[in-house]
């Protein structure tokens, strides 16, 4: 019998400090319907934006798995999304009064604690897997790091780290019941990082909310007893700070021989929910992290969307936004050349639709387009504006769902500023004119509310079959 999609039954929160901004903050889980997902909602932003967790949406991996759709961030995401993954969780709105959830202890068991509380409810519509037929991979040669799905029946995580530390050595561990195993033997294992990163992070403004609770600190670096004193004050410790001898900042104890390997997999589970889906896969995973596991996501989100069946729709006459998700409903573009992450705005008024491109350091063209001075490509940017305008060609009258808008000209392009990593494109395109199946349309991309590029663009609609 095939597997049903659930939901949490009931309400339920938990409150506590933001690792990195230290932000006082409260998560609420709440049920959600059938292929919801999972979202995070800004409740303390003005119309509760919502922020699917999927990995279109990461915005940056420092120091954590960081998500944005528009002005709307949320920070350290990994495990929340690690709790609603271990305990098979479908569907979950996740309501944040803060730009990141709670630390807790630094692991996904306070989460999993909360989720537990809410019991769980089964749906009517079956779960879709991600069931990896073709080995996927993703290696940093340089690093040591190489990260592989392989084709299996069921869920299982394999992980070995080395960080050369006498502390930490080389470990292993493996997950091969998610079921069994996760709550008891993973989901508690917490969060690590070297002394000598601590020092680094703080400079950086980061771990505003962390302290020797919610990590394991591990021993790289030796320190006078002014510093410790002064780095005690930095956490607000007022007992005092001790380098130990057990290798683990103030004689700290693990949780398990293995904590960090484990806690890697608690990362792992986290990031790849950002495939959408649950996955049938074995993941082998050397030297992992955060950049890694989105780097294997991108590929397998990717590798899902090409198994699923083509399901053209236009624009609902009352919708005014389209997700990511909705977004590919309509266009045929997919990883690494879907350049919209959003729609914000369709007027049918002025026959204009505005859409967003949030720019980030992980662009697969920023690799081979001045690596060492990242600037968009022009002509990407007019490839944005064109699939926005596609979004609008394919709903203008005559067309049905199935059609293509293939980009025929562009006349006037202006660029008027570079574009670089960290920017949001605000994409507005209006439909001038139209005769038989082409379009002609104007278009403007802006920064930070300046013009960055301007284009006349021509677009055919065309039936897929022909």
């Amino acid at each position: 019998m095939a597997d049903k999609q659930r939901t949490i039954a009931s309400v339920v929160s938990f409150e506590g400090i933001g690792l990195h901004t230290g932000n006082p903050s409260k998560i609420t889980f709440h049920p959600a319907p059938e292929d919801y997902g999972y979202r995070f909602v800004r409740s303390d932003l003005d119309g509760s934006p919502e922020i699917p967790a999927l990995v279109e949406n990461v915005k940056d991996i420092s120091r954590g798995t960081n998500l944005a759709v528009g002005n709307a961030e949320v920070y350290t995401v990994e495990h929340v999304l690690s709790a609603l993954v271990g305990l098979e969780i479908d569907n979950c709105r996740i309501e944040l009064t803060a730009n990141e959830p709670p630390v807790g202890d630094g692991s996904s068991k306070p989460f999993v604690d909360t989720l537990l509380g809410a019991g769980t409810k089964e749906q009517q519509a079956e779960r879709k897997y991600l069931r990896v037929d073709e080995i996927t991979r993703y290696t940093d040669e340089a690093r040591g790091i190489d990260m592989v799905a392989l084709p299996h029946d069921d869920f299982r995580v394999t992980v070995m780290i080395d960080y050369s530390n006498p502390a930490l050595g080389s470990q292993h561990t493996g997950l091969f019941d998610l079921k069994k195993e996760y709550i008891n033997e993973f989901s508690s294992a917490r969060t690590f990082c070297f002394l000598t990163e601590v020092e680094a992070l703080r400079e950086q403004g980061l771990i505003r909310g962390g302290n020797l609770d919610n990590a394991i600190v591990i021993v790289d670096k030796d320190m006078s007893e002014l510093q410790l004193r002064e780095f005690a004050d930095s956490f607000g410790v007022a007992e005092g700070i001790t380098l130990g001898n057990s290798g683990l900042l103030n004689n700290n104890k693990m949780r398990y021989k293995n904590e960090p390997a484990r806690h890697k997999v608690v990362d792992i589970l986290g990031d790849l929910a950002l495939v959408g889906a649950p996955i049938k896969a074995q993941i082998l995973a050397a030297r992992p992290g955060h950049y890694a596991n989105i780097e294997l996501a991108r590929k397998l989100r990717e590798l899902f969307l090409s198994q699923q069946p083509a399901e053209a729709t236009l624009v609902p006459e009352d919708q005014a936004q389209l997700d990511v998700n909705a977004i590919m409903g309509i266009v045929p573009h997919r990883y690494p050349f879907l350049l919209v992450d959003r729609i914000v705005d369709y007027d049918r008024n002025s026959d204009t639709v505005t859409g967003i491109k949030n720019v980030t350091i992980n662009e697969p063209f920023f690799q081979g387009h001045f690596p060492g001075y990242p600037v968009m490509p022009g002509v990407l940017i007019v490839e944005a504006m064109a699939q926005v305008g596609g979004l609008l060609t394919l709903n203008t009258e005559g067309t049905k769902p199935g059609d293509l808008a293939f980009l025929i000209g562009v006349n006037n392009a202006r660029f008027r500023k570079q574009v670089v990593p960290g920017d949001q494109l605000r994409m507005e395109v209006t439909l001038a004119g139209k005769r038989l199946n082409t379009c002609s349309l104007k278009a403007k991309a802006s920064v930070d509310g300046k013009v960055v590029a301007q284009a006349d663009i021509m677009v055919a609609v065309v039936p897929q079959e022909s």
